[in-house]
């Protein structure tokens, strides 16, 4: 496999949610949307259970392009047709100069909508694996809790201990949820060929 020569840094934001939720992450600059995507889901902590798309514009000709997992029919009215992420690389729409932001939404029924900005281009370190995540904050919601709102709701239940869902929703999430937790040294990522091969089966 060819040696990479440059990553490209990316801030991932969830927005609309608070605490804040962001992480720092540097990928190699071969990588396509589908790599991009897993190394979201993994430094976020999101476990890859939905649905996923990106939203870039085309440096081609200025138009706003889908890119994710082609479904042949949209579900929600007439949206543009969404492009095989592993089919497009990343380097190909996001630029510093040009087109240096786009949105990624994870899970079309909660709805997580997340700023990509690449902030920076920077030569690779020789013997360094990407990608790393360098920074961040926050920890991830809960997948499933019902989206921005759901997630208000579950942190105001498990910070009253009086709340009647106290105990249930504790459960829910293995016992503990700390919402300000994050470690970005222990975030592990996979790989991104190998996670497709498991979804796709081949």
């Amino acid at each position: 496999m060819k040696k990479t020569k440059h990553i490209y840094e990316f801030k991932i934001t969830l927005l609309d949610v608070k605490p804040k939720v962001w992480r720092r992450i540097q990928v190699p600059e071969e990588y396509n949307f589908w790599g991009l995507h897993v190394a979201i889901q993994n430094a976020m902590g999101w476990t890859d259970s939905h649905l996923h798309q990106f939203r870039v514009m085309n440096p081609k000709d200025g138009t706003e392009s889908y890119l994710g997992i082609p479904n042949g029919e949209e579900f929600f009215g007439d949206l543009p047709t969404t492009i095989a992420g592993w089919k497009k690389d990343i380097r190909d729409y996001f630029s510093i100069k040009d087109n240096a932001c786009g949105y990624y939404e994870y899970d079309f029924g909660d709805g997580w909508m997340h700023e990509v900005k690449l902030e920076k281009i920077l030569p690779a370190i020789p013997g360094c694996k990407y990608p790393i995540c360098t920074a961040g904050k926050n920890a991830c919601p809960p997948e499933d809790c019902g989206g921005v709102y759901g997630y208000k709701g579950f942190l105001k239940i498990i910070n009253n201990p009086r709340h009647e869902e106290h105990q249930s929703m504790l459960e829910w999430v293995d016992g503990e949820f700390d919402p300000k937790k994050f470690e970005p040294q222990k975030v592990y990522f996979d790989n991104p060929n190998r996670r497709w091969k498991i979804v796709f089966g081949s």
